[in-house]
């Protein structure tokens, strides 16, 4: 028994030993085909994307908007509620044909009503806010377009919460934020188009 081990073992040294050739100093690489090729590292190109042009805010004079009592109701006088006004949400240019509005619940879903106007038009007498983002498409007339969102309630929670996004026609953001309104009064924007 001894005899077989010892002989199973010198075979196994044996095979082992030629096994390991890597060690041999006679070992010579394998040369390339060509060697005055060349690798061109080639830069890939720039993708062409849209550039994002920012809105134009334009200043309005904050008389001018409100002014009319017949379409927009009088601020109230009272101590420590900043929510019974009518709110200013900014003018901006657009080259666009169309745009899309987009409004939800800013808060908890309450159930907050508003009625929407495009230039003094009704164009969604009473619209329920939820919490996920619903709305509509306007094709935009050359000049200033009026966009009014009145409350109708405050919900059970006043004041009547939204947040509201404004898109162009190739789905660039033109504006998006949120007003507090009490009943009655009105959060406009108004898009001009050039």
């Amino acid at each position: 028994m001894k005899r077989i081990l010892f002989f199973v073992l010198i075979i196994g040294m044996s095979i082992n030993g030629y096994a390991q050739d890597e060690f041999n100093t006679k070992f010579k690489p394998i040369p390339a085909k060509n060697k005055n090729l060349k690798i061109k590292r080639e830069v890939p190109p720039k993708p062409d994307l849209p550039k994002i042009i920012p809105p134009i805010v334009l200043k309005p004079v904050p008389i001018d908007i409100f002014e009319n009592i017949n379409l927009y109701k009088k601020e109230e006088n009272s101590k420590g509620i900043f929510y019974r006004k009518n709110q200013n949400l900014g003018t901006f240019k657009t080259v666009s044909i169309t745009s899309k509005i987009l409004y939800r619940d800013a808060a908890f879903v309450d159930g907050d009503k508003i009625k929407v106007y495009v230039n003094n038009k009704v164009i969604q007498p009473e619209v329920l806010l939820e919490g996920q983002f619903k709305g509509f498409e306007i094709q935009l007339e050359k000049g200033s377009n009026r966009i009014d969102f009145e409350a109708l309630n405050e919900g059970f929670a006043a004041p009547n919460t939204a947040q509201f996004q404004v898109f162009d026609d190739k789905g660039i953001l033109i504006s998006a934020s949120t007003w507090n309104l009490g009943t009655g009064y009105k959060a406009t924007i108004i898009l001009v188009k050039e």
